[in-house]
């Protein structure tokens, strides 16, 4: 591989390739705790070959503020440095193996710990071995958190898993949404036909991708289209309800009746959460119901769905669900257990109140002055201020 015993690059290392390079770095920079990137590639190629290529840092750069209405349902943290880590590698002609030339090992950031350089996204990866248990112990009826607990055991520990429970969810989540169940198809296409038959105004829509595996599917029965008819104009959209076994966001379209029950005007199963499946499900959706847009939408802070709501339903208000608001309110607003304790016992419980004090703002006052000042003091009362200050570019 590289002449390096100690597995440290440096200046004069030789690899057969760009893969057995791209290898070396990504486990150094798992033993030194950093992220890395492959961040620049000369398109210059002989015989097939690229010349050079230069592995960095995954905190190279620096990321570009967009300016945007939108905003991010979770919020991340400024990870980019531009840290100029990195080892550049150049194609040797004669022999045809790429010769490290250029190595910079000082980075301007702090590393992982040994503790946490497992949780890494280079470093977590499913072996094929691995993956066959994951889907043996599915298909027992064991939970990815009772499967993920064990076969940490079996191994001494998360730290020698080498993927993390979230992998675990990911991996049965693109299986089952990229293949349905033998018969689990042809059973969904017979209920609908069924449907059809008993009404003629039974309406269903699918999606396929490039290899014809179906991804979103959309159905609506001639209750729904009625309701819609008749009380279509405010409607609330809401995905939070994806809590199946199968992993499948489960859409519906909600409305009120003139009882103020709740009503659904249309359901929807989709393949993920993307700006291309909710501009589909919306396009499909007015389609289905003559294009008649509606004049009102409530959705969550889903930067996507927030994105295809603009698109498609150009004339209507798109306001944001105070259910989710305060949701988020909760998580990101509520006190830490061991910061409460320490306020107690200091006698200045300052954000006992806090999630009152943001309700308020949200329904009491109408005057912008006053708002404006119960909002600052509010802020004062926030040891971080991020996820408040997003949702007041929003607060209109």
């Amino acid at each position: 591989m590289a002449n390096s015993v100690k597995g440290i690059p440096e200046v004069g290392m030789r690899f057969r390739n760009l893969d057995e390079a791209w290898i070396f770095w990504v486990a150094y920079g798992g033993r030194a705790g950093f992220e890395v990137r492959k961040r620049w590639t000369n398109k210059i190629k002989l015989d097939g070959k690229v010349t050079s290529c230069r592995y960095v840092c995954a905190n190279e750069g620096y990321r570009k503020k967009v300016e945007s209405e939108s905003v991010r349902k979770h919020f991340r943290a400024e990870t980019r440095t531009n840290c100029r880590a990195r080892m550049t590698l150049q194609l040797d002609r004669d022999s045809g193996n790429f010769n490290v030339i250029d190595v910079v090992l000082e980075h301007n950031h702090f590393l992982h710990l040994p503790q946490t350089r497992h949780l890494m996204a280079s470093q977590r990866k499913i072996s094929e071995f691995q993956a066959f248990e994951i889907e043996a112990a599915d298909d027992s009826g064991i939970g990815p958190k009772a499967a993920y607990e064990l076969a940490s055991r079996q191994v001494g520990g998360p730290f020698n898993l080498g993927y993390t429970c979230r992998d675990h969810k990911n991996l049965l989540q693109s299986k089952r949404q990229r293949e349905l169940a033998f018969g689990q198809a042809g059973s969904m296409l017979k209920y609908f036909h069924d449907k059809i038959a008993e009404n003629p105004s039974f309406q269903y829509a699918l999606q396929l991708d490039c290899e014809e595996h179906i991804t979103n599917i959309f159905w609506e029965d001639a209750k729904m289209m009625l309701d819609y008819a008749h009380f279509g104009d405010v409607v609330t959209f809401d995905t939070t309800f994806g809590t199946n076994k199968e992993y499948w966001p489960f859409g519906v379209f909600l409305g009120l009746n003139q009882f103020r029950e709740t009503i659904v005007f249309c359901v929807a199963l989709l393949f993920d959460e993307t700006f291309f499946s909710f501009k589909w499900l919306f396009d499909t959706f007015l389609a289905a119901h003559n294009g008649r847009q509606l004049r009102t939408i409530y959705t969550d802070q889903d930067a996507a769905m927030g994105k295809a709501v603009k698109v498609v339903f150009a004339e209507a208000y798109h306001g944001l669900c105070t259910f989710h608001i305060m949701q988020n309110a909760v998580r990101h607003l509520s006190p830490i257990k061991g910061e409460e304790d320490d306020e107690n016992e200091e006698g200045e419980d300052k954000e006992s109140h806090i999630l009152t004090d943001f309700a308020a703002c949200m329904y009491e006052y109408e005057d912008r002055a006053t708002f404006e000042e119960a909002f600052a003091n509010m802020r004062c009362k926030v040891h971080k201020q991020t996820w408040l200050d997003s949702i007041y570019k929003v607060k209109e």
